[in-house]
């Protein structure tokens, strides 16, 4: 669906209403789109369809992937967890994951960030600079 530069600055605006301290409210936005539904203005599907992508967008931007090559007893997730938080702000949803491949260390994914400090990385990065 195309959506015109109106609608999508419009839906970005709206979006941005919903934002309280950088963080997506989620009753703000459920009262947005019923009112959006309810009095339908212009191009109100289109940006219904925009609000959806951003929070969409918002939602992998909040998903963390934590692996590690073996499971991590709890004072070192409460350490992953303090330093994403730090750095990410609150409000992620973590998600711990076993791979044995990694040798050692952590590959953490926020949203599209990648942060690998996992011996098969270091052994990766080695070899291409050969």
């Amino acid at each position: 669906m195309k959506i015109s530069k109106i609608a999508a600055a419009t839906a970005r605006r709206l979006f941005g209403l919903c934002q309280v301290n950088g963080q997506l409210d989620d009753n703000k936005l459920r009262d947005l789109v019923s009112k959006l539904i309810e009095t339908k203005p212009r191009d109100y599907r289109a940006i219904l369809a925009s609000i959806q992508r951003l929070a969409r967008l918002e939602a992998a931007r909040r998903a963390v992937v934590v692996e590690s090559a073996a499971e991590l007893d709890y004072a070192s997730q409460q350490r992953v967890v303090a330093g994403l938080s730090q750095d990410y702000g609150d409000n992620l949803t973590i998600e711990y994951k076993i791979n044995p491949a990694l040798l050692g260390g952590l590959r953490i994914r926020v949203g599209d960030d990648v942060l690998d400090g996992s011996v098969q990385g270091r052994l990766d990065r080695l070899s291409k600079a050969f």
